[in-house]
């Protein structure tokens, strides 16, 4: 008893110390280096790609056919307004996570919109929890927390039918530990106050609630016992049950008569069109599984169906739907779309576009139109299901991992969650990144990806149960390469021969990419193409035997390989040694070998018992220095855990100061290539940066949205990231944050950026749907300043060889003018205090128009050719910075320096040309405006008559030569086919046809160019004949006649 005693009180004093400890700690502010609202236009870009994530909430909008919102799991609300053709997310800048579990609209005031947030279906892999409830009463363009922090997982949201102020929500609560935030929650208020009105215990959650919309006092709940593990999911048990209440929740009765005793997971929906007809779902031991119903408003149940089809996976589904307007017909939800038309006794598929269904919402008033929630995204359909809007629209991919190659532009890689692998463009020649610029390779959706990136004809990529394939590029055709081929579905674990995790890794070493890593609970190595694999390591995890057995209990087995534990998570080569490989396990254990596997090294650090070893990342400044991050959300500990080693793991130091969001633990961290110390973490719900090597950490998240960001990878000095729910983004050239100073006093000082490629292609800053965003084209340069320039001028000055060919101001140019088929407003350089981004867009100065004449063609400057430029900055009374820039070649384009300085020749010729020719239009128009202003006040001054018929001949004169080289009449652009294009347009047209990607100039262009200035010097001769001799003699008889510079009229 003594012993127990001293158990007891030892287990009393720990939490109180461990509490000192946190609040000693939190005595240590954290120190913010720079706040990322200084670094102004430094933006992420989403390149997609526009194929939908998993979604497993969407509703409709009553009397607004066209109007849907759709939950996206890891990627916030979304709200399409035209039927499914576009979708916009409404949630940024609100959300704090970012996983919707339930959504529903108001039926009686459509502006009220609640969401609440963490995933329902409780899967052990891609699952973010969320952060109560968000309400929006303006129709989704603004939302506010309303509460249920800790709810983590809601299942359903209800809004009273007639009262939007009265909403119900069942929390399912957490996946991975007790909790007393879990049940179903009422609010009379709008959700400014919440009641629990049905709690069972703290291992029992709410999976299915349902409203008589034709009496809203009763309400059935559906509860769910159950508990995830790392290693299986228990689905069920006497505390599941199903309730009704008859008085809008206040209290509720079990139903028990015609039901199993004992069940797990159950979904459960009363018919709108008979309120006696209530069907439920449900999970239990063999042939009790099944769909049953009650004709009596649940008073007894019958089972009217036992089809395993209707209650596979179970923990994932269990999902079912009476129809609006006929009693008899009720959707079940699972694998398939199923349908009843005989009140649940038969079963039919309904085709859908993906396969893993979760949500279904039917129009109350019309039973045709539907959306329906699936692991594909959301899609809408108005015939029943025959067919059904697209998924390929919505930019909600959750990627587990995220590589490139070495190829320019360079291609990202990674493995989409309930769907394939892919490789998509990081740019194109477009105007930006669309279906086309991405295909699958090898793997599957949780694939690990690795290839030779200089040369990635073969791809390697994985798959759940450890299948791993190796991808032809130019064949398109996949061979798979397991190294013990056994179907592993089904299977316990400990009767595998090899354990693989579901996101097993596969690398391809630095030094040698014909060898190729692949881990299970072992290290395989290949370099043959996986033709044959040799075992180089031990065990690596802890082979616990009773961790090993079903994934799934007491009624539903899970092996499709997402519960296999003891496995190796993440693998990693040194970069600077060959041989020096880290293995990091889903138990928490880490191991290093410095010879190829010969011996490995157990280098955990200290106190660490159990978690995910997520990242590894070897600095690539030094050999012995890498970083780990540990996950441990399976063990409901949401704390960061980020170490630090200098010696190769027999040390580390824990390095999370400033991690501060309790929802964001941390899933990746990498080092800059350049600037040592500079660390970047993606965390559940963004992105954290560190400059002092982990001393201090700082959220830096401009404008990406809140997203679980699974990986990170520097390429080509931009960091991309994986995300779980918002596909892939890319913040392109790190310069400003690898130059940045704590408390830079420099008054302007602009960074060498990286080398730019002559690459060409459209961008846009604002969200086009369906298409990825491109950079923009140009050098993209960073610059300090060390306070706004207010009314200074900032100026920007491209020089080439010494020489001003481009020069860009802070300030608006208040004298421009444009119209129809002129010139586009000069740009304007940003100068605000702090990090300022720009793009120089590879032009010259841009070209003069003339006023009010429509130009077929462009008055921007040529493009320069590849080499070397200087950037200047200079602040008016405050100084100066500059830098070298360099201009790469496309080497996708053939061209030689030659071929270069031949474009360059033609293309200032060009220029200066149009630039000469509208110069002297301008002028002869303005000494034509003289001429008629002296008629108008000469008239009656006879002495002038002869002075008068010279100028009206000078002035038809001029005219004449001016319709030779414009064209006046053309004044919008379909006039370009009703008036003949003259001189400056012939050359602005030949100027784009030469100002290509390809340098090389054709034999056409070359003979068209030398006919065009064959033409124009015969028009500059007759200029310089009207000014030199005709306006010369209109000036010296205007002298004779001794007439005043300035005439007043009587």
């Amino acid at each position: 008893m003594k012993t127990l005693k001293l158990i007891a009180l030892s287990f009393l004093l720990l939490p109180i110390h461990t509490q000192a400890q946190r609040k000693k700690k939190k005595e240590k502010a954290p120190t913010e280096f720079v706040n990322d609202k200084e670094f102004h236009h430094l933006k992420w870009r989403n390149i997609g790609p526009f194929r939908g994530g998993r979604s497993v909430t969407s509703t409709g909008v009553v009397g607004q056919p066209n109007v849907y919102y759709m939950g996206a799991t890891g990627g916030g609300i979304w709200k399409t307004i035209d039927a499914g053709t576009t979708w916009l997310n409404v949630s940024d800048g609100f959300l704090k996570t970012g996983t919707v579990g339930a959504i529903a609209v108001s039926e009686s005031d459509p502006n009220v919109v609640v969401a609440g947030m963490g995933e329902h279906a409780a899967r052990g892999v891609m699952t973010s929890m969320g952060d109560g409830v968000y309400k929006s009463t303006d129709a989704g363009k603004t939302w506010t927390h309303i509460g249920l922090d800790n709810s983590r997982h809601i299942s359903d949201v209800i809004i009273h039918p007639t009262n939007p102020d009265v909403i119900y929500v069942t929390a399912q609560g957490a996946q991975y530990g007790p909790s007393t935030e879990r049940g179903v929650y009422r609010s009379m208020d709008g959700g400014n106050n919440w009641e629990r009105i049905l709690f069972v215990n703290e291992n029992t959650g709410a999976s299915s609630l349902s409203m008589d919309m034709n009496n809203p006092r009763i309400l059935y709940a559906a509860m769910w016992q159950h508990r995830r593990y790392p290693w299986t999911m228990e689905s069920g048990g006497k505390d599941s049950g199903l309730y009704k209440s008859t008085d809008g929740g206040t209290t509720w009765n079990k139903m028990k008569a015609g039901l199993p005793e004992d069940f797990g997971k159950a979904g459960i929906s009363v018919s709108r069109a008979n309120s006696n007809k209530v069907f439920a779902v449900i999970e239990a031991e063999g042939k009790k599984a099944g769909v049953y119903r009650s004709d009596n408003a649940g008073k007894s149940w019958k089972q009217v169906n036992s089809d395993r089809v209707t209650i596979t996976r179970s923990w994932y589904y269990m999902e079912i739907f009476a129809d609006t307007q006929n009693e008899n017909v009720v959707y079940v939800l699972n694998a398939p779309v199923l349908k009843s038309i005989d009140g649940g006794k038969s079963f039919s598929g309904v085709s859908v576009p993906h396969g893993d269904n979760h949500h279904l919402w039917i129009n109350p008033h019309d039973n045709t139109n539907m959306i329906n929630s699936n692991d594909g995204g959301a899609n809408i359909s108005f015939n029943g299901g025959k067919s059904w809007s697209t998924q390929q629209n919505q930019p909600t991919a959750q990627f587990y991992r995220v590589i490139t190659d070495n190829l320019v532009p360079y291609n990202v890689y990674g493995g989409q969650q309930d769907n394939s692998a892919i490789s998509i463009k990081s740019r194109t020649n477009g105007s930006g990144i669309s279906w086309k610029d991405w295909h699958s390779v090898a793997g599957c959706e949780s694939a690990f990806l690795a290839f030779d990136p200089d040369n990635p004809e073969h791809v390697y990529g994985g798959c759940y149960q450890g299948i791993i394939e190796r991808f032809v590029t130019s064949a398109n055709t996949s061979k798979p390469i397991k190294e013990y081929p056994e179907l592993g579905l089904s299977i316990q674990p400990k009767d595998f021969k090899y354990r693989y995790n579901w996101n097993a890794p596969i690398i391809s070493s630095p030094h040698d990419r014909s060898t190729i890593y692949h881990a299970g609970n072992v290290v395989f190595k290949t370099q043959d193409g996986g033709n044959s694999w040799d075992v180089v390591s031990p065990d690596l995890t802890k082979n616990e035997k009773d961790k090993q057995g079903p994934g799934g209990k007491p009624y539903t087995n899970e092996a499709a390989g997402g519960e296999n534990y003891n496995t190796l998570m993440s693998l990693v080569e040194s970069p600077h040694e060959q041989g020096v490989l880290y293995a990091g396990s889903d138990d928490g254990l880490i191991h290093i070998t410095k010879d190829g596997g010969q011996n490995w090294t157990n280098i955990t650090p200290k106190g660490i018992t159990d978690g995910i070893i997520n990242s590894i990342e070897v600095s690539p400044h030094n050999p012995a220095t890498a970083y780990i991050v540990i996950m441990k959300y399976k063990s409901m500990d949401l704390k960061p855990y980020v170490f630090k080693t200098n010696n190769y793991g027999q040390s580390w130091t824990k390095i999370v100061n400033g991690f501060n969001d309790p929802h964001g633990f941390v899933r990746v961290v990498r080092e800059d290539t350049k600037r040592k110390g500079l660390l970047y973490a993606g965390t559940e719900t963004g992105l954290y940066i560190s400059f002092n090597d982990g001393v201090n950490w700082q959220q830096f998240q401009l404008n990406l949205p809140i997203v679980a960001i699974n990986d990170l990878v520097i390429q080509d000095n931009d960091l991309v990231a994986a995300t779980a729910g918002r596909s892939f983004w890319i913040l392109d050239d790190l310069g400003a944050i690898q130059n940045t100073k704590k408390d830079n006093k420099e008054a302007i000082q602009i960074f060498k950026p990286k080398d730019s490629y002559r690459i060409f292609g459209g961008s846009t800053s604002r969200f086009v749907p369906g298409l990825g965003q491109n950079p923009k084209s140009g050098v993209t340069f960073d610059y300090f300043l060390a306070k706004n320039a207010d009314t200074l001028e900032l100026k920007l000055e491209v020089l080439d060889a010494g020489k001003v060919i481009r020069t860009v101001s802070s300030k608006k140019d208040k004298d421009f003018k444009s119209w129809e088929g002129g010139p586009s407003a000069p740009q304007v350089l940003p100068a605000k205090k702090g990090y300022n981004r720009f793009t120089w867009n590879f032009q010259r100065e841009q070209l003069p128009g003339v006023e009010g004449v429509f130009v077929h063609g462009g008055y921007s400057g040529s493009n320069v050719a590849p080499g070397n430029y200087t950037l200047r900055l200079s602040l008016e009374n405050g100084g100066q910075s500059e830098t070298e820039v360099t201009i790469l070649p496309n080497p996708n384009v053939q061209s030689t320096p030659s071929d270069f300085k031949e474009q360059q020749t033609a293309l200032l010729q060009i220029e200066n040309t149009i630039r000469d020719i509208h110069e002297s239009v301008n002028n002869m128009r303005s000494a034509k405006s003289q001429l008629k202003g002296y008629a108008k006040l000469l008239k009656d001054n006879d002495a002038a008559k002869d002075l008068l018929e010279k100028g009206e001949s000078l002035i038809e004169r001029i005219t004449t030569w001016e319709e030779n080289l414009i064209q006046p009449k053309q004044k919008t652009f379909q006039d370009v086919i009703n008036f003949n294009n003259k001189l400056n347009s012939q050359l602005m047209h030949l100027k784009g046809f030469i100002d290509v990607d390809e340098p090389k100039l054709t034999q056409g262009s070359k003979e068209r160019l030398q006919g065009l200035m064959k033409e124009w010097n015969t028009f500059k001769t007759e200029r310089n004949v009207i000014i030199n001799t005709e306006m010369a003699a209109y000036n010296r008889q205007f002298e004779a006649l001794n007439l005043p510079a300035i005439i007043i009229k009587n």
